[in-house]
């Protein structure tokens, strides 16, 4: 199975639309998960018409995407338990806050987003994965999302792009 991985695309703000590269992914995939900060609800019917995707709400999201969505969920998908938070917060970084809120989940993956600073972290087991963000870079030197494989092992990877 593989999953197309996004956060932070603040459209129409920062974009009109995803990059190429990442509908490319998309069309390949079997699910889309958004952790956070669509920014427009009209994207998250876009993309729910594309793929099954999974998201949460961020910081940046009205309460349209909040109520279908919610702020945190666990998910299932080929026997991979998935925990998504858009980890936005007011105290500790945004890896503490995440780590935080699924402390006492079974997790084996955890998708989070808001720094738009890709992250990839292995701790007890368990992966923490920020795609970055396809639109908005803030301070990284290219654009990112992420890819994962979940086969019988969890397959990681982030796609970085100018």
């Amino acid at each position: 199975m593989k999953i197309t991985v996004i956060a932070d695309t603040h459209i129409p703000k920062r974009a009109k639309w995803l990059p190429e590269i990442v509908f490319q992914s998309i069309e390949s995939s079997d699910l889309v998960i958004h952790a956070g900060d669509f920014t427009a609800y009209e994207v998250l019917i876009d993309l729910q018409s594309l793929k099954p995707l999974e998201g949460v709400a961020g910081n940046n999201d009205g309460p349209e995407i909040l109520m279908q969505l919610g702020k945190k969920k666990i998910v299932q998908y080929a026997g991979f338990y998935i925990g998504i938070i858009h980890g936005d917060g007011a105290y500790g970084t945004t890896i503490q806050r995440v780590k935080q809120a699924f402390a006492k989940d079974k997790v084996d993956i955890v998708i989070f987003g808001h720094s738009h600073q890709a992250y990839q972290e292995w701790d007890q087991g368990v992966l923490y994965f920020n795609p970055g963000s396809p639109t908005d870079k803030r301070l990284s030197p290219k654009y990112s999302f992420g890819e994962i494989w979940l086969g019988e092992k969890i397959e990681p990877k982030i796609h970085y792009f100018l």
